[in-house]
């Protein structure tokens, strides 16, 4: 048996879950989000927790069951309190700007990156321009989000600079050592 997929989902106050076919919608202050349930898999709920059964003891039943669990679970933590991811930016003449649904960013290149951010998603930037502020209530699409912003300058392993998670630490290697 699973053990991430046997725990029980505790509901806060304020979200609703309507679960109609296979369809599951979570519904909280933030706002609504739904997954549709692969086969084999079930939901269960009551005023205040979701249970989540499997049909069978195949292995990709088993599978699932934990996965449909997890993603049920950062829906409801989603719709209550939302997700938040930070990004650094390091390096001279690096900044980035939050204009609406853009961010602008300046990495070196000869132009200015303009970065569109999608529906559900919103950046802010503190007064240095350095620090980047993504807030969502969709978990994997923040995450997505955030990899995308630091794929446009990975941190350099000889000077650090570049775009990288809050809190990420960069193993600086050894540069070239000259003719003695």
């Amino acid at each position: 048996m699973s053990r991430i997929g046997k725990k029980t989902i505790d509901i806060p106050k304020g979200v609703t879950i309507d679960i109609k076919d296979s369809i599951v919608k979570v519904k909280g202050a933030k706002g609504e989000l739904s997954y549709n349930l692969p086969f084999g898999v079930s939901v269960a709920a009551d005023s205040s927790a979701i249970n989540v059964q499997r049909a069978s003891d195949l292995k990709k039943d088993r599978a699932l069951h934990g996965l449909v669990r997890s993603l049920i679970a950062n829906m409801v933590t989603g719709v209550s309190q939302g997700y938040k991811r930070d990004l650094e930016i390091k390096g001279v003449g690096y900044r980035a700007q939050a204009k609406g649904n853009k961010i602008v960013l300046t990495l070196g290149y000869s132009h200015a990156i303009e970065y569109e951010l999608p529906a559900g998603i919103t950046a802010t930037t503190d007064d240095k321009m350095t620090s980047i502020s993504l807030v969502g209530i969709e978990k994997q699409m923040l995450g997505q989000v955030a990899a995308n912003i630091r794929k446009l300058r990975k941190p350099d392993v000889y000077k650090g600079k570049g775009v990288r998670y809050a809190g990420e630490r960069i193993k600086l290697k050894a540069g070239k050592t000259g003719k003695k």
